[in-house]
């Protein structure tokens, strides 16, 4: 859906806590985050929108390596973050929790959901789990060439309906698709496309109420906390990371903080 852009609503992410999670945040307009399942061909996309602007170091006290690099596009500039190659958001590993941290917490303009195309109902697990956390996302349907030499046939408007974001078929390793992916951030950053994803709707009566209730009870604890139901479901399936971050009070500290950042 195309609607007005609205400047209020853009830049949409968290400058102290992208900074607290280690990102340089000086002359950026847009912060992209990268996701994936491994072996989707997220890391030859980076490579192809930041060329050689790129560096790399660890998440801030993790031993997981940070890839992050940047580019211009209609006079703005966009830093992109390779997230971890993980295959769900449930916090089951440390790349797993740095994904997820980053884009709930640190709440990126676009997070580019790479999936490989030869594969596709595998992979949408991981992007309907992000669509629960954002909703500005666009999904890179990466190995068309792949599909197409294995008689693969997508869909990508009907799969772009049903999901509510834009779908760009790619190929990245031939560079194909590029300029229209470059182009689909752009439109989701800027506010000119409007995402509409899909969300669960099959929960309970009872698993809603539950939910709303200790959203409540979050709100009141950390105030502006982003993504309250989607905390709260997290704590009500046993979390064990959530519920840390609850117990030592790091759920507020990843939040828009009472103190001053230098920019």
């Amino acid at each position: 859906m195309k609607q007005q852009h609205n400047c209020e609503n853009c830049p949409v992410h968290h400058k102290e806590n992208l900074i607290r999670l280690g990102i340089a945040m000086d002359r950026v307009d847009y912060v992209i985050a990268l996701a994936g399942n491994p072996n989707t061909g997220k890391s030859t996309v980076f490579n192809n929108l930041t060329g050689l602007r790129q560096h790399t170091g660890n998440w801030p006290g993790k031993t997981v390596t940070r890839a992050e690099g940047g580019y211009s596009f209609a006079d703005k500039r966009y830093k992109v973050v390779d997230l971890p190659g993980t295959y769900s958001l449930l916090s089951t590993s440390t790349d797993e929790e740095v994904a997820r941290n980053f884009i709930l917490f640190g709440r990126p303009d676009v997070t580019v959901i790479v999936v490989d195309a030869t594969r596709l109902e595998r992979n949408l697990n991981l992007a309907l789990q992000i669509l629960e956390i954002t909703d500005r996302a666009v999904l890179c349907l990466n190995l068309m060439d792949e599909a197409r030499r294995n008689h693969i046939e997508i869909d990508e408007r009907a799969l772009s309906r049903e999901l509510g974001i834009p779908v760009i078929p790619t190929a990245a390793r031939q560079k194909e698709g590029m300029p229209e992916l470059i182009a689909a951030i752009e439109e989701v950053a800027s506010g000119k496309f409007v995402c509409k994803p899909h969300k669960i709707k099959s929960r309970s009566l009872k698993l809603n109420h539950a939910i709303k209730s200790l959203s409540i009870k979050l709100e009141q604890q950390f105030p502006g906390l982003p993504n309250l139901n989607w905390v709260a479901l997290r704590l009500l399936e046993g979390d064990q990371a959530i519920i840390e971050a609850v117990r030592t009070g790091e759920l507020g500290q990843l939040k828009p903080a009472d103190f001053s950042i230098p920019v």
